[in-house]
């Protein structure tokens, strides 16, 4: 099996598809008893070996399906292996809602979850927020289930990394259905941006930049604003942009096609907030992906600093995507207690390129304290991470207690972890 990307091939030895929590337990501890590791696989959204074993690959999607609604506690619970689609579908048909939602719709609840993936809003933190309950099977095949009140080890295993257990099911706070629009503008002059980043960003419920990182203008911007907090008729400029005429693709030369609507024309919340319609599975991805979060309060120096390797990236770089996410308490969260901006970074189909010139786009975040999204590709190692995280040495300790023979171990957490 590959990833969506196409630039990974699993090694697993082995898959295995079970049907109930019962039999994935079994297949645990069977694992555990044979000395194997173990890990599950999502959507395959990932562009590095997160989820990547030697031994035994999980695969979810026969597990039972069932979205599991209570309208009393606006919550929901919802296997692991389903898309935040398949999720939102039944919420919509419910008069339901999540707070927010991330680019792409076809990713994994739990996957996504766990790599600490986000959507974007200035009073919006990453879609582990909305994390009231998580189970997961520990390497001792017991079923295990940690709430909100549970206290540090909640904290430590929502964002896990697959680390801590397979997860399978996550309660998730919900709200009353709405209604969103979504704007596109275009050729915002970057002197708004350096000048005043909150403001652009703070100016609408989601606001995403587009950009190359040349020349004097950021090509698109995305706004989306919720029609309950305002109901007029879209601005006729953004901070110098302006509005575009026609749909929009973030690369200029694609067709916008499988897009959500735009134009102001409101919709229900599920087809706004992605960037991406539900109904448009994407096939393998020619492209790579990376991403960094560092605080807000450096947007503009940071995006000053990426400005400067316009010309290094301009051979790379089919797109930059430049968002904001609010603080959460999840201790490996990229944006645990701190308010970010993400600079999200769309290669071409350039492994080793990209690869050989992360260094230097690392460095130049670095006096930021830049953190990598745990599902892209980046070159930063354990040293520099531990350095990037509170509580890196909690997590390592944690992992150590709930999975001391290493059956969720794997290469990519030998790198990410160290020893």
């Amino acid at each position: 099996m590959k990833n969506w990307a196409g630039n990974l091939d699993y090694s697993a030895a082995s898959v295995a598809r079970p049907e109930s929590t019962a039999e994935l337990a079994e297949l645990v501890a069977a694992a555990a008893r044979r000395g194997d590791r173990v890990k599950a696989l999502g959507s395959r959204h990932c562009f590095n070996d997160v989820a990547d074993t030697s031994g035994l690959q999980v695969v979810l999607d026969r597990m039972p399906d069932g979205v599991e609604l209570d309208s009393s506690r606006a919550t929901v619970r919802v296997p692991g292996g389903r898309t935040y689609g398949e999720l939102a579908l039944a919420l919509e048909r419910g008069g339901w809602a999540l707070k927010n939602m991330a680019s792409l719709p076809h990713i994994s609840v739990a996957g996504a979850v766990q790599t600490g993936t986000h959507g974007s809003g200035m009073r919006n933190p990453g879609l582990a927020s909305a994390v009231k309950a998580v189970e997961l099977v520990r390497a001792s095949g017991d079923i295990g289930r940690l709430e909100e009140g549970d206290g540090d080890e909640y904290f430590g295993s929502v964002v896990g990394l697959g680390a801590l257990g397979i997860v399978t099911a996550l309660e998730l706070a919900i709200e009353p259905s709405y209604q969103v629009r979504q704007q596109v503008f275009e050729d915002l002059p970057w002197e708004a941006v350096l000048a005043d980043y909150d403001a652009v960003a703070g100016d609408g419920y989601s606001v995403s930049l587009f950009t190359d990182y040349a020349g004097d203008c950021v090509q698109q911007v995305w706004r989306k604003v919720r029609l309950d907090a305002e109901p007029g008729p879209a601005p006729s400029s953004f901070h110098g942009a302006m509005p575009a005429t026609r749909q929009r693709h973030p690369l200029p030369e694609m067709d916008a096609a499988n897009c959500t609507e735009q134009l102001d024309v409101p919709g229900p919340w599920l087809d706004r907030l992605p960037h991406f319609r539900h109904e448009f599975t994407p096939s393998a991805g020619d492209e790579l992906q990376t991403e960094y979060l560092l605080p807000r309060s450096h947007a503009a120096e940071a995006l000053q600093s990426v400005r400067g390797l316009a010309e290094r990236l301009a051979p790379l770089l089919f797109v930059s995507e430049v968002r904001t996410v609010a603080s959460d308490e999840f201790w490996l969260s990229p944006s645990y207690r701190q308010d970010s901006i993400a600079l999200h970074f769309t290669w071409r189909p350039l492994p080793m390129e990209v690869e050989a010139f992360l260094p230097e786009l690392e460095a130049s975040l670095a006096p930021f304290g830049a953190r990598p999204h745990w599902g892209k590709v980046f070159a930063l190692g354990s040293s520099r991470l531990r350095g990037l995280y509170p509580r890196f040495d909690d997590f390592r300790d944690l992992v150590a207690t709930r999975d001391p023979a290493g059956l969720f171990r794997n290469a990519y957490l030998d790198r990410t972890l160290g020893a």
